[in-house]
C-alpha cells in the first residue's frame, strides 16, 4: 500500500489520503458494529463492490443501496428509501452507514445516518475531488428542497473519511475540474501556497495521478479541518468555507441542479470579489487573480443565465441570510476572510452586472 497522509479533524476522527485505502474502510468503523447499510451512486458499483467484499470479510452484515447521481440524490423520497432499508435489516443504534460517491451521495448518505435512530455512524469514502475536499469532510449533512439547496440537513460528524485516490482515475475532467473549484477557494480564504500550485501547474494539477494534485487536495482538507474542527456547527469561524457559495447556491437553484456545484461556486467567488473590490476591501490584481486562477482549470468566471431580480429570492433564502439582512462571505486580503452585512443592493447588482 502506498503511503497514506493522516489529517485529523481536531480529535473527533481523521481524514485518511492515498492509493487503495477504502479497504481500510472495516478497520475505521465504530467497535461493535454488526450491520453496514453501504450506500453508492448508481453508476459507481465497481468501487463499491470491493468495499461491501472488505466488510463482508471482517464479518459485517452489509446491505447495500443504490442510488441517484448526484444532486438527483438529495431528496426526502430517497432519504426514505434508505430508512426503508434500515428498518426492514433491523438497525440499531451500534450499526453504521458508509457513503460511496460524490457530495451528493455523502451528504444523503450523512444525514440519513444522522436522523435514523437520533444518529449512527457514517464513514464517508468520497470518490471526487469535490467530495474529498468539501463535502465529505466536517460534518455537514443534507438533502435539498424545492426551495433550495441544503435547507434541509443535520451536522453529523463521521466515524473516517477515507479518500481513495484510486477512485480520481475514472473521474470525467469536467468534474474532476469543477471540484478544483472548492481546491481554489481554499486557496483565497487560507492558504495561497494552492493558487501557486495551480499557477505553476495547472495541466499537472488536473492529471488524476499527479503529485500536484495529491498535494491541493490535502492543503484543502487540512484547511477545512482546521475550520471546522474550531467551529463544527458554522456559528462563526465556519461561514468563511461558504466564500462563492450565496451566490453560487443561487445559480444552482436557478439552474435546477444542472449546473456542477464547482463551476457556481467559481462564479460566486468572482461575484465576491467583485463585492470586496467595488467597497474597497481587495485591489484589482486580487480580483483578476480569481478569474486568472479559475480560468487556468477552465472554469467559469461569468454568468449571464439569470437577472440579478431571477437570484435575489433564492439569496435571501441563503443560510447566511438573518432575518432581512443579507451576508456574505468576502475577503480584506488574500487569506484574509470577512462577513460582509447588508450591503446596498445596488452594490450587488452592479457586482453582479460585471460578470455577465
Amino acid at each position: 500500500m502506498s503511503q497514506t497522509t493522516t489529517i485529523a479533524v481536531g480529535e473527533d476522527y481523521d481524514v485518511l489520503v492515498g492509493h487503495s485505502v477504502s479497504a481500510r474502510v472495516a478497520e475505521v468503523l465504530p467497535q461493535g458494529v454488526a450491520r453496514v447499510l453501504v450506500v453508492h451512486g448508481e453508476p459507481l458499483a465497481p468501487f463499491a463492490d470491493p468495499i461491501v467484499a472488505a466488510l463482508r470479510g471482517a464479518g459485517i452484515e452489509v446491505h447495500v443501496a443504490a442510488v441517484p447521481d448526484a444532486e438527483a440524490a438529495k431528496t426526502v423520497e430517497v432519504a426514505a428509501g434508505l430508512w426503508a432499508s434500515m428498518g426492514r435489516a433491523g438497525f440499531t443504534r451500534s450499526d453504521a452507514v458508509v457513503a460511496v460517491g460524490g457530495g451528493s451521495v455523502t451528504d444523503l448518505g450523512g444525514w440519513a445516518a444522522a436522523a435514523w435512530l437520533r444518529g449512527v455512524a457514517v464513514v464517508h469514502v468520497p470518490t471526487t475531488v469535490l467530495g474529498m475536499v468539501d463535502a465529505a469532510v466536517g460534518g455537514k449533512t443534507g438533502i435539498n428542497t424545492a426551495e433550495g439547496k441544503n435547507l434541509v440537513g443535520a451536522f453529523h460528524t463521521p466515524a473516517a473519511v477515507l479518500c481513495d485516490l484510486d477512485h480520481l482515475a475514472t473521474l470525467p475532467p469536467a468534474d474532476l475540474s469543477a471540484g478544483l473549484a472548492e481546491v481554489v477557494k481554499g486557496g483565497f480564504i487560507a492558504d495561497p501556497r494552492i493558487l501557486e500550485i495551480v499557477e505553476a501547474d495547472a495541466s499537472g494539477v488536473q492529471d488524476p495521478g499527479s503529485d500536484s494534485l495529491r498535494e491541493v487536495i490535502e492543503r484543502k482538507i487540512a484547511v477545512k479541518a482546521s475550520v471546522v474542527a474550531a467551529d463544527l456547527r458554522e456559528s462563526h469561524l465556519r461561514e468563511i468555507l461558504n466564500y462563492g457559495h450565496t451566490l453560487g447556491h443561487a445559480i444552482e437553484h436557478h439552474e435546477g441542479y444542472r449546473m456542477r456545484h464547482g463551476e457556481a461556486v467559481a462564479i460566486g467567488m468572482v461575484f465576491a470579489a467583485e463585492v470586496a473590490h467595488r467597497t474597497g476591501r481587495i485591489d484589482a490584481d486580487l480580483l483578476e487573480r480569481h478569474r486568472y486562477v479559475l480560468g487556468l482549470l477552465g472554469l467559469p468566471t461569468s454568468y449571464s443565465g439569470a437577472t440579478f431580480d431571477e437570484l435575489l429570492a433564492a439569496l435571501r433564502r441563503d443560510k447566511k441570510t438573518r432575518g432581512a439582512t443579507l451576508r456574505f462571505v468576502v475577503l480584506d486580503g488574500l487569506a484574509a476572510p470577512a462577513r460582509l452585512e447588508g450591503p446596498e443592493e445596488q452594490l450587488l447588482r452592479d457586482a453582479y452586472a460585471a460578470l455577465v
